[in-house]
């Protein structure tokens, strides 16, 4: 009995180790399968990877213009908000700044610049690139704006030559290209003045796949200065050239505008987009009650500032405000 009794126990033990050994050899092909699985991307995801390395994030920047009020003006909720917007943009690690010109109110004078302007724009000037507005032609030959940026020298790298505040540099992949819209100063922003020939010139050597412009006064406007129309010259040469977009100050508000023409026509292809950033901080001004045709979208009560995220061959957009409110966002490709 003892003998009989043994037998099944010893089957009933190998077959549950035999069960165990076949569960264990499942689970890890299981495992091994799932990893294999995860390694091997799908035809989407493979499609984006492709995409991602042609699309390759090249630069973020910020833009922001009028910026810093006079010493001794009251800060409240609609005035003098340019340390909130100063903490954002460091807060966003971005690689350049863009600045869109009237940097110091009321005129550019050199003891505001050194009084309100450089302390507040401390951990961000070596990150900077300016184009001057006329709030710094106040102060006789913008001294100093180009004191602020140039000191001694004759020209920098961040505000151009003395005297003419015009230059280029890259971002990347991209092209940039600060402009002085304060033609009367510069002898003429028209394409036979000294800044047009070099305006052309400079992009006819710079084929970049994509290209930005900035400069203070805006062409396109629904706000103060509706209509614009202060740079027809620039906007033609930039769009023969397959520019991209456009950054401006002078209108105290945030504009979006769809691509469009130099005449603002939509040109949804080879159009260039305009963004009108004058939100630095200063004061804000309303939209008229009617808007431009290809006006998008906007605010015009909240300080923030533009981010854009430079890609290979494209580029994204969002404005945020100084309590980190987004209040616009979207991308776009390149036209060439």
């Amino acid at each position: 009995m003892k003998a009989t009794e043994e037998k099944p126990a010893a089957k009933s033990v190998s077959g549950l180790l035999t069960t165990v050994l076949l569960l264990t050899a499942v689970c890890l092909v299981g495992i091994f399968l799932v990893r294999l699985d995860s390694q091997i991307p799908t035809v989407a995801n493979t499609s984006q990877i492709n995409a991602d390395r042609r699309n390759k994030l090249v630069a973020s920047i910020a833009a922001v213009g009028d910026i810093a009020c006079k010493p001794g003006m009251e800060v409240s909720a609609t005035q003098c908000q340019m340390p909130a917007v100063a903490k954002s943009i460091e807060a966003g690690g971005h690689n350049a700044v863009l600045l869109l010109g009237d940097l110091q109110y009321d005129g550019g004078e050199p003891e505001n610049f050194a009084s309100v302007f450089t302390p507040l724009w401390q951990t961000l000037k070596e990150k900077s690139y300016a184009a001057p507005g006329n709030h710094e032609y106040v102060t006789k030959n913008a001294e100093g704006y180009f004191g602020y940026w140039n000191g001694s020298a004759s020209s920098s790298k961040q505000a151009g030559d003395r005297g003419k505040g015009y230059y280029s540099f890259d971002l990347g992949s991209w092209h940039a290209v600060a402009l002085n819209s304060n033609c009367k100063e510069v002898g003429g922003c028209d394409k036979n003045s000294e800044q047009g020939k070099w305006l052309a010139a400079d992009l006819n050597t710079h084929k970049n796949r994509c290209t930005l412009a900035f400069w203070h006064h805006p062409h396109f406007s629904s706000g103060r200065y509706k209509g614009g129309g202060f740079t027809p010259d620039f906007w033609d040469l930039l769009y023969s050239a397959h520019a991209d977009v456009v950054l401006n100050g002078h209108d105290h508000l945030y504009e979006r505008f769809a691509k469009q023409t130099p005449g603002g026509k939509p040109d949804p292809v080879y159009g260039i987009r305009q963004f009108t950033v004058g939100t630095g901080g200063k004061t804000l001004y309303e939209f008229k009650d009617t808007l431009l045709e290809n006006h998008q979208t906007g605010s015009d009560d909240k300080f923030g500032y533009l981010t854009l995220q430079l890609y290979q061959s494209g580029y994204s957009w969002s404005y945020k405000t100084i309590s980190e409110e987004e209040l616009d966002k979207g991308s776009s490709s390149c036209s060439n």
